[in-house]
C-alpha cells in the first residue's frame, strides 16, 4: 500500500528469476528472525533466513545494480530501504519454551542486530531508512493460543492482550528507538525514520468499530478449528475479511495494513506524535 500510495510498482521477491529490481526487491520471508539460526539450534530451528541472509542476499544483488562505489552511493542513496520489522520471531520462538521474563534479555541481542545491520547498509551507500518497531505479540491470536491457562490478571481487561507480552514489546520498541538516535549521532547524512506498529494495531484493537472491524478483532479471518492453518484442507474462512483485523493470526488483513500504511504516509507531513504505547525512559 505504501508503493501504491507512492506511484511505485510492487516491489518483486529478491530471488525471482528474471526480474527486474532497479525500481526494489523485497528480501522478506517468512517468519524470518534478526537473530542467526544457529542461535535457534537448541530449539532444533527449521528456517535459516535470518537478517544476515537477507544482508548476504541484498550484497549478491549488488553488483546487478551498480559496479563502481561512486554508482553506488548515488544508486542506493536516492534509495528507500525498509528494514523490518524484526524482532516478533525472535520473541515468538522462544515462547515455545522461556518465560516473558527469561526472554527480556534477548532485547538487547536483537536491537543490535538491526543496528549493525543499518550500519552496514550505510557503508554500501544507503541513507534513507524506515525501521517499523514489533507488533504487540499479547494480542495476536497463536501466542494467545500459547498460553491457555495464564491467570486472569495476565490479561488486560479491556483488549483481553496478554499484559507482559506487550510489555515485551514496548521495551523492544523503547531500545530500538535508543539505538536508532545514536545511529543518526553517527550517521548525520543518513535519514533514518522509526515507523509504529504497536499503536495503530493498539488502536484497531481497542476500538475496532472505528475502523470498520467485527468486535471479536483477537479472532482470525483464515484457520480453525483446531490447529489448521489457514490454505489447510477443512480450514475455515470468515465471510469479510475486510471486517477482521487478523487474516491467519500471524498476519493482518489488506484492510488492517492498508490504515498502517496511511498512518505512516500522512505523519510524514505532520508534527511527530508520542505513542500511547510507550515505555518512560
Amino acid at each position: 500500500f505504501i508503493a501504491q500510495r507512492l506511484g511505485l510498482p510492487l516491489v518483486p521477491p529478491s530471488l525471482a528469476h528474471n526480474g527486474s529490481f532497479r525500481r526494489g526487491a523485497n528480501f522478506a520471508v517468512g517468519s524470518a528472525t534478526a537473530l542467526d539460526a544457529a542461535f535457534f539450534h537448541g530449539g532444533k530451528f527449521p528456517l535459516n533466513v535470518s537478517l544476515g541472509v537477507q544482508l548476504q542476499w541484498f550484497e549478491s544483488l549488488k553488483p546487478s545494480l551498480c559496479r563502481t562505489t561512486k554508482e553506488c552511493k548515488a544508486f542506493f542513496g536516492r534509495s528507500l530501504f525498509f528494514v523490518g520489522e524484526f524482532g516478533v520471531n525472535d520473541y515468538d520462538f522462544c515462547f515455545l519454551t522461556k518465560s516473558v521474563q527469561e526472554i527480556m534479555p534477548l532485547v538487547p541481542d536483537v536491537i543490535r542486530t538491526i543496528s549493525t545491520a543499518i550500519e552496514r547498509l550505510i557503508k554500501h551507500g544507503a541513507t534513507n531508512f524506515v525501521v517499523p518497531g514489533t507488533i504487540p505479540s499479547g494480542c495476536a491470536p497463536p501466542v494467545l493460543a500459547l498460553f491457555p491457562d495464564a491467570a486472569p490478571a495476565e490479561y488486560n481487561s479491556t483488549t483481553g492482550c496478554l499484559e507482559d507480552i506487550n510489555k515485551l514489546g514496548m521495551h523492544h520498541n523503547l531500545l530500538l528507538q535508543d539505538a536508532l538516535d545514536k545511529l543518526r549521532g553517527r550517521h548525520p547524512e543518513a535519514m533514518i525514520v522509526y515507523a509504529d506498529l504497536f499503536g495503530p494495531i493498539m488502536d484497531m484493537v481497542e476500538s475496532p468499530g472505528k475502523y470498520g472491524f467485527e468486535e471479536d478483532v483477537l479472532t482470525i479471518c483464515c484457520g480453525g478449528p483446531g490447529t489448521l492453518f489457514c490454505g489447510d484442507e477443512g480450514a475455515n474462512l470468515c465471510e469479510k475479511p475486510a471486517a477482521r483485523l487478523f487474516w491467519d493470526g500471524v498476519h493482518l488483513t489488506e484492510a488492517a495494513y492498508r490504515y498502517i500504511a496511511d498512518v505512516w504516509l500522512d505523519s510524514i507531513d505532520s508534527p511527530a506524535r508520542e505513542s500511547r504505547y510507550q515505555l518512560v525512559r
